[in-house]
């Protein structure tokens, strides 16, 4: 375990990595520039949650940005090559996070502490929940800088409806929070924005490890298949998931009803 990389090796001025209470804290700390990304940063931020998966004392990951005005603003359009790196590299830094997240088999939530807007929203769809307070924004705006948000289309697409999603990025106009949360974007709208994270963290951390890590992969793996796959993965991992010491001992609580104490594996 000592070989492996942890993620606050991978911390910066302009990325922060902390850890509290087994809940590894990204924060993009940008926010001079509206905590719009950099190449850097994003390259840190798939580390980071790559490297999380090796570490059985995390439980959970929260992605947020500094300060109270954004939580991110996108691609750093003053940079000389905001949306490109080099064109000889099959995956771009914002597909390794968006990839990156799609293979964690560790909860992440997003904590939208200010405006969200094109890449950002990125960000927040790659998430398993999020909490957003009550004056963020959420937008689009590519189209207003001539591009269009390919790739957040990506991880955005099946959590809204259609037409909201074609009107958000077609016309670049945004949204309040309080619409984020009527069309599903976010699960909470709190103006104690802290106490609802570790709220919802709380909810998180008393739940056993080995299920949540194994359930995430689960959920995640049977996205895309047809109802006969779909249903043939899952018959083989109800039985897996018995097998677990969680799953003993969550079963030994029950019946002695007492709180169980989860080995996490």
């Amino acid at each position: 375990m000592s070989n492996l990389v942890h993620p606050s090796d991978l911390a910066s001025d302009e990325f922060l990595v902390t850890v509290r209470d087994q809940v590894l804290w990204l924060t993009i700390a940008r926010e001079a520039r509206r905590n719009a990304v950099s190449h850097a940063v994003l390259e840190a931020m798939a580390g980071a949650i790559n490297a999380a998966q090796h570490h059985r004392d995390l439980r959970a990951i929260v992605i947020t940005g500094a300060g109270d005005k954004a939580f991110c603003a996108g691609a750093d359009l003053q940079a000389s090559s905001a949306f490109t790196t080099d064109y000889s590299e099959p995956q771009g830094h914002v597909a390794k996070v968006l990839r990156a997240a799609k293979a964690s088999n560790l909860p992440l939530i997003a904590r939208v502490n200010g405006h969200c807007l094109a890449g950002g929203m990125g960000l927040l769809s790659m998430c398993d929940m999020a909490v957003a307070t009550p004056h963020a924004l959420f937008g689009l705006p590519e189209v207003k800088v001539g591009v269009f948000p390919a790739q957040v289309l990506s991880v955005l697409q099946h959590l809204i409806p259609r037409r909201v999603l074609s009107e958000m990025c077609i016309t670049g106009e945004p949204i309040s929070a309080q619409q984020a949360l009527e069309i599903g974007l976010v699960n909470y709208v709190d103006e104690a924005l802290d106490a609802k994270v570790d709220w919802l963290l709380s909810r998180i951390l008393d739940k056993s490890p080995a299920a949540i890590r194994r359930g995430l992969y689960t959920m995640k793996r049977i996205e895309a298949m047809s109802f006969e796959e779909s249903m043939a993965f899952t018959e083989s991992q109800i039985a897996l998931f018995t097998l677990t010491d969680d799953a003993k001992e969550g079963q030994a609580a029950f019946k002695e009803k007492r709180s169980p104490n989860w080995p996490g594996h």
